[in-house]
């Protein structure tokens, strides 16, 4: 029989689904949630409800913000010639947190997995190849994780943008694989960008 009262019950197995929480992680940030309810558990209420009603994804390149278009593309300062392909937005947010790239992104939102089932229309990939076809972009650079589901995607991109004239680029082997950009310290991520080949 449960200790605790359902409602903790639920926050725990709620808060073990997130990334990198299991149970007894689950049970500590709930214990810790609780005990400092002002400081953390009311703010955190406060601040899951705001993004819960105010952030969307951009109608342009899949980010998320709270507002569409999001900052960076609604950024005129921004390279237009470039798009940078992501598979996740934690992927854009590492890219960001580099400072090493100026263009624009698409988050395609996973990658193509025959295990998974996981085909192109499940993808962001039609959206992808009209942006590249609208005569402003130059390059597409594809920032995909170095697995084997990344590379696949990457070569099935390429074959899809090769009648656009664009030139198509990938990240530089500087990222190791199996490595995810969102684990990936800034140096390593901006060293890849500057040592991008053609695809």
């Amino acid at each position: 029989m449960s200790s605790v009262g359902p409602e903790i019950e639920r926050l725990i197995a709620l808060l073990a689904k997130l990334p990198g929480l299991g149970p007894r992680s689950a049970r500590r940030a709930a214990l810790s949630l609780l005990k400092r309810r002002e400081q953390l558990l009311l703010p955190l209420m406060d601040a899951l409800t705001a993004a819960a009603d105010q952030v969307v994804a951009c109608r342009i390149c899949g980010a998320l913000d709270t507002r569409d278009p999001c900052a960076v593309c609604a950024d005129l300062e921004r390279d237009l010639s470039l798009i940078c392909v992501v598979e996740e937005v934690g992927a854009l947010w590492a890219m960001e947190r580099a400072g090493a790239y100026r263009g624009r992104y698409h988050v395609l939102g996973g990658l193509l997995s025959v295990l998974d089932g996981v085909g192109p229309e499940a993808l962001r990939v039609a959206s992808l190849t009209e942006r590249a076809r609208d005569g402003t972009v130059k390059e597409v650079i594809l920032a995909l994780p170095a697995t084997v589901d990344g590379q696949t995607t990457a070569h099935y991109l390429a074959d899809r943008l090769a009648g656009t004239g664009v030139a198509v680029t990938m990240l530089a082997r500087g990222v190791p694989v199996g490595g995810e950009l969102d684990w990936l310290d800034d140096g390593t991520i901006a060293q890849a960008l500057r040592a991008r080949r053609p695809a």
